[in-house]
């Protein structure tokens, strides 16, 4: 495994404060590494986007970071605490070293500029000493980086399609040449036709750039394609880490499982899909025990009183699980009717 490019450490974040404090993640552990592929899934409400804010310092009020540690660890090896940058430290380091690629691209596109307006005022408010044709030339190569024409620079976003709107965004991500770049589900709104077309993109510059990706999705699926590692989220925690074929092959926790087979398999027989039963916790009633123990077919005892760490499962030191059925439980295993 090569070297740690962002490290997280106990991260946890509430939406307010005191007694009706909503937790929304808790004790976070996470790492990235250079050039690597990092696939986050979840259901809807599970935390994903929430930690890309946290870990970019986005989060809107009431939203706060209320411990952990976020360490980037630069091209020089040094490592630089994002939790305690400054303002204008923080404006300085988004986009140059770490970007984001937003859920809506429409959104997050102004619709009453160009698109040559908004890919130059990047480069414009982080590099000032570049002169207006160099901005100009690096906004036609950086659209034609994504398989957009350079011709389309003059139009405005509502003129272009979702699937040129959303690669204009990755356009835009990597104008700086980021060594992290979060996609925060890139893809949600587009059909699978134009999906297929940008993650092959995607999985294309990141072997020219060289660039480490956090993908955040619903979909394992379209994870399991191209990820080389692969976290899932559930209850505002890290239920499980692999290996993407591993995730696919011998998927640990239950909940990894259900996800799995919530989707029909490509080859092979025909198989059922079973889905999972229930509903995600309301993170402001969240059980006791494992959260995911109201949901779970193979729940044991002790799962309903104590929350399992994320931990490897045996001498497996490639994946970490947080699971009674792989760690001692703390009380009889045996298997609930």
């Amino acid at each position: 495994m090569s070297e740690p490019v962002l490290t997280i450490s106990g991260l946890n974040v509430d939406y307010g404060t005191g007694a009706d404090a909503v937790h929304a993640l808790r004790d976070i552990d996470l790492t990235l590494h250079r050039g690597e592929v990092l696939g986050l899934a979840g259901e809807s409400g599970s935390g994903k986007s929430t930690l890309a804010y946290a870990v970019t310092r986005l989060l809107s009020p009431p939203g706060v970071i209320t411990g952990g540690e976020v360490h980037y660890h630069g091209r020089d090896g040094e490592a630089m605490d994002l939790l305690a940058m400054s303002a204008a430290e923080l404006r300085a380091f988004r986009w140059q070293e770490l970007s984001i690629v937003f859920q809506g691209a429409m959104n997050s596109l102004n619709p009453v500029y160009t698109v040559h307006a908004q890919l130059t005022d990047v480069l414009q408010a982080h590099r000032p000493e570049m002169k207006k044709a160099d901005r100009t030339a690096r906004a036609r190569e950086l659209l034609s980086l994504v398989g957009i024409s350079p011709d389309r620079l003059g139009a405005y976003p509502h003129q272009l399609s979702g699937g040129m709107r959303q690669r204009v965004m990755i356009a835009m991500a990597l104008a700086l040449e980021p060594e992290i770049v979060i996609m925060d589900e890139p893809t949600t709104a587009l059909d699978v036709v134009m999906q297929r077309q940008i993650l092959r993109q995607l999985v294309r510059l990141r072997e020219e750039l060289g660039f480490s990706v956090v993908f955040i999705t619903h979909d394992i699926s379209l994870l399991i394609e191209f990820s080389d590692r692969i976290a899932i989220m559930y209850g505002g925690r890290i239920v499980e880490q692999a290996g993407a074929s591993e995730i696919y092959r011998d998927p640990h926790h239950p909940y990894s499982a259900g996800l799995l087979h919530s989707f029909p398999a490509l080859h092979g027989p025909r198989r059922e899909l079973s889905g999972i039963p229930g509903s995600p916790p309301h993170l402001s009633a969240m059980p006791t025990g494992c959260a995911f123990h109201p949901r779970c077919a193979k729940k044991v005892e002790g799962c309903d009183t104590h929350v399992p760490v994320l931990a490897a499962p045996g001498a497996d030191g490639s994946r970490s699980v947080a699971c009674w059925l792989h760690h001692e439980a703390p009380a009889t295993a045996a298997v609930r009717p």
